[in-house]
């Protein structure tokens, strides 16, 4: 006996044969999948293959309930192959790169060999014994690349959406309660990098999470968009080879499978033509993205220094800045943040241009959209998270150099001027800079005002009042 006959087993396709290692539950099109992929040098996101895991279990269920397989062993042991699948216990085994041409067939057809030879491992068969457990005939039945990839892509980003929002959620909170606990300090607002007028640190910060609870909002909206799906439209949508029973239950197996409210497209042709869905669910990070791209430089604006900067926030220590300059220490989480959002910008313009870009009945560059979405998704909850966590959790105000700048800077002239209308600051304005003295004691040397009143007019209850009183 041959002792390749004991190591591998012989498959074939419309192509010819493959040798495959025999206990691989991968199969030949896995196999020319490996060989003919190697473009983003990593395998499908582990999210996708847990959500296609689920999509076949809808539709084996489904099957099931159809009387598909008259052989109960055989059906149960599909069944709990998928759930497996479903549940992340087989991810390992779906190995095809992430980015491959053919619209996510290599992928759809890895999953469907892995399914049929665990199931066939549950009946105590080898790999490969395809006249018992066929991929196609059997794990793919009534279905096609073309409806289970775009749906198991839905499934996949609501779930990882779902956390994002989590990691949204908590940097809001952090920032509300870093607005309660610098609510009473005074410092210097700044419009075009220039002094401006005055408000308080946390009402600063209090805006920023203003932006994130908006951002959180969208992100909990994108659902509703995802959860109409394709599933049962088959190869473009007319649900060719499926029995019209299929087609009916499929969504509602699914539906009951995840507690996702799923809902079938009403037009099966348009869900499969079709990904504007997911431009518009990128467009959602994106702007999420912004808010955290722009957060994150504000606080390394108000952190910089710490001798000859703003230097309003004082950031934790997290690890030496420089190889050369002895005791810098750098802003390294804001800057990892917003290096996250850029990431998904990019992301957005490249699933903007791939969903742009599919042909007549389908899409073909749906793994694209599904690697840059899915990524987009996890890098902008991992940037969230990082700035909540490691940045504005810890970080603390400079009580004093606030201060001195409310003192020192010309900018707080402006809280004079309810009192004393606008020419009368200009010259105490004037007589600070000329006689190198704080706003405060020109305003007093003027006569104009005493420091009580001065004092009134730059606390924080007087700088967070909504207008001036009368």
């Amino acid at each position: 006996m041959n002792m390749n006959d004991l190591t591998f087993r012989t498959e074939h396709d419309l192509l010819g044969e493959k040798k495959i290692p025999v206990t691989s539950l991968g199969g030949i099109h896995t196999a020319r999948a490996m060989e003919n992929f190697s473009l983003a040098m990593k395998p499908v996101h582990g999210e996708l293959i847990k959500a296609y895991g689920a999509v076949k279990l809808a539709c084996c269920r489904t099957n099931r309930s159809l009387g598909v397989w008259p052989d109960k062993p055989k059906a149960e042991a599909i069944e709990v192959a998928c759930l497996e699948m479903a549940e992340g216990k087989l991810s390992q085994h779906v190995t095809v790169d992430a980015l491959q041409g053919g619209a996510g067939t290599s992928t759809n057809m890895n999953v469907n060999e892995v399914i049929a030879n665990r199931a066939l491992q549950h009946l105590g068969r080898l790999p490969g014994d395809y006249a018992m457990i066929s991929p196609i005939d059997d794990v793919n039945r009534h279905q096609s690349t073309n409806d289970t990839f775009p749906t198991a892509l839905h499934l996949a980003a609501i779930r990882r959406l779902r956390e994002l929002e989590k990691a949204i959620v908590a940097l809001q909170e952090a920032c509300q309660r870093k607005e309660r606990e610098f609510a009473g300090i005074v410092k210097i607002g700044r419009t075009e990098l220039q002094d401006a007028v005055l408000l308080t640190l946390g009402r600063e910060i209090g805006a920023w999470a203003e932006a994130f609870s908006r951002d959180r909002w969208r992100i909990y909206k994108c659902e509703e968009r995802l959860r109409v799906i394709n599933l049962g439209g088959t190869a473009i949508g007319t649900g060719l080879g499926a029995p019209r029973e299929f087609i009916f239950r499929v969504t509602e197996e699914l539906r009951n499978i995840t507690g996702i409210g799923f809902a079938r497209a009403e037009n099966l042709i348009d869900g499969t033509q079709n990904a504007d869905v997911f431009v518009e669910v990128s467009g959602m990070l994106k702007a999420a993205a912004s808010s955290l791209f722009k957060i994150a430089n504000d606080i390394r604006l108000l952190a910089s220094g710490p001798d000859c900067g703003i230097g309003e926030l004082a950031l934790e220590p997290l690890q030496a800045g420089s190889s050369i300059m002895p005791g810098k220490v750098n802003p390294v989480i804001p800057e990892a943040a917003a290096q996250a959002a850029l990431l998904v910008f990019g992301y957005d313009t490249t699933i903007t241009m791939a969903a742009a870009s599919g042909n007549l009945e389908l899409n073909h560059l749906l793994p694209l959209v599904a690697c840059c979405l899915l990524e987009s998704i996890d890098v902008l909850a991992a940037g969230c998270e990082h700035l909540s966590i490691r940045c504005i959790n810890r970080m603390k105000a400079d009580e004093r150099r606030c201060s001195l700048g409310v003192h020192n800077a010309t900018a707080a002239a402006t809280a004079l001027i309810p009192l004393l209308g606008y020419e009368k600051v200009m010259t105490i304005r004037e007589l600070a800079r000329s006689k190198g003295t704080t706003i405060k004691e020109a305003a007093i040397a003027t006569g104009l005002v005493s420091s009580e009143q001065f004092d009134a007019a730059i606390s924080a209850e007087a700088v967070c009042r909504l207008g001036s009183l009368r």
